[in-house]
């Protein structure tokens, strides 16, 4: 069994430090507290403000399609992975930042400007995990790569449950009990802080991975050079990625059943308020209880990467998905689904963490960095369907439950696809 020397140790859990601080941002801003605060508080139309949101992350998600694999073949001949991360990782925190600008302000200029903020805050986000992603097979010893991706994944939940708690009890307040901090509320401050919270959170745990984690060294050819190569390489690797087949159908696979779960975590927070009438409060509840089972999932499954693999990983939290998907469409009552969702959350995080793992085994030596940004790219590619997808079925039904079903059929698709996958190293 391969062992994990001191020096790397600290390069590991700097990594999955990172993972920590980052989820904050997809728990509080784009999945349960912002996305809500915005189609109630600022549009004022929980609808309206649902399809607008749904708009936005697929405009980032278009962009994220066409630089994820540019960047990622271009890091790949200038190396200094951790330059880029701390770039993305800083668009991310100022505009996550400047989201305090959300007034509860229904005009059409100042929609535009906060879904904008949304649009280039999520950008720099998902494109600071395609090198925070690349960076993992350098770190970590191979026989480990599933534990390390569970485990760091299982924090992330962790972190946002912590972000989210903060949120809670430092700003919002919980019953009749006070915040900590008592901002004032004619404006919705206490719910625009989150944005602040978020921001300085992402910041301090991206940090230790950029004083700590070893990263391959600087190549020593210039940015224009890179740049050169790594398109050139792109169109190389893009022809000759069809001679992976496995890694093709993966790439395909997980495009499908991520886009399946990005739609939920997207549309999840909406879903409750909207379907269950829950409040801010309730809302914020249900969300740690979601990331405390869905990091639970991630960390419990981690060692099963590791010893059946991750495509058995994946088909197990997929199993587990639609089955408790299934039933949820169909649950009235507010805490029976919520105790649904918490089983359901189990199986969210090893799907991720296992498909991340799954990435890395089928990877070409020469490819790791692109494998990464095709990675993101075919889950971006399609990221408009699945809220596009939602929204059709939910207006033609007038039932957010049949938008919810509709996410079921991308993770259907996503697992038989994944049934002709086989795993071996590319």
């Amino acid at each position: 069994m391969q062992t994990v020397l001191k020096g790397q140790k600290r390069s590991i859990v700097a990594w999955c430090v990172y993972d920590w601080g980052n989820s904050a941002f997809s728990t509080v801003i784009i999945t349960f507290v912002f996305s809500v605060y915005f189609a109630r508080g600022i549009v004022g139309d929980a609808i309206q403000g649902s399809a607008l949101w749904s708009y936005a992350i697929a405009a980032s998600g278009f962009v994220i399609a066409i630089l994820g694999p540019l960047l990622g073949a271009v890091a790949d001949h200038y190396g200094a992975r951790k330059r880029w991360l701390a770039v993305f990782g800083m668009v991310c925190v100022l505009a996550t930042a400047l989201l305090w600008l959300g007034l509860p302000d229904a005009s059409s200029a100042h929609i535009v400007l906060i879904l904008s903020l949304v649009v280039l805050a999520n950008i720099g986000f998902e494109l600071s995990l395609v090198f925070s992603n690349a960076i993992l097979p350098h770190i970590a010893p191979n026989a480990m790569l599933g534990r390390i991706s569970g485990w760091s994944w299982g924090l992330g939940y962790i972190g946002g449950l912590f972000c989210l708690a903060l949120a809670l009890f430092g700003l919002v307040g919980m019953g009749d009990h006070a915040p900590w901090l008592a901002l004032p509320r004619e404006h919705s401050e206490h719910v625009r802080a989150s944005a602040l919270l978020t921001s300085l959170w992402y910041f301090l745990f991206m940090l230790p991975l950029l004083l700590f984690t070893h990263d391959s060294a600087k190549s020593g050819l210039s940015l224009r050079s890179s740049l050169g190569r790594g398109i050139t390489q792109l169109k190389q690797s893009l022809h000759d990625v069809r001679h992976h087949g496995h890694l093709v159908r993966f790439l395909i696979a997980s495009a499908l059943y991520r886009d399946g779960l990005n739609t939920l975590f997207a549309v999840g927070g909406l879903y409750a308020a909207g379907t269950f009438g829950m409040d801010f409060q309730e809302i914020l509840i249900f969300a740690i209880g979601l990331n405390v089972a869905a990091g639970l999932g991630a960390g419990g499954f981690a060692f099963l990467d590791d010893h059946f693999g991750s495509k058995s990983t994946i088909l197990t939290a997929l199993a587990g998905l639609i089955a408790l998907g299934g039933i949820i469409i169909f649950i009235h009552d507010k805490i029976v689904f919520m105790g649904l969702a918490m089983a359901l959350g189990i199986f969210i995080g090893p799907a991720q963490a296992a498909s991340r793992t799954l990435a890395a085994r089928l990877a070409p030596p020469e490819m790791e960095g692109q494998t990464y940004g095709l990675y993101a790219f075919t889950g971006k590619s399609i990221a408009f369907l699945g809220p596009l997808a939602f929204g059709t079925a939910t207006f033609i039904f007038d039932s957010q439950r049949a938008g919810i079903a509709t996410i079921l059929l991308f993770w259907i698709a996503g697992m038989v696809l994944l049934l002709k996958v086989r795993e071996q190293k590319a």
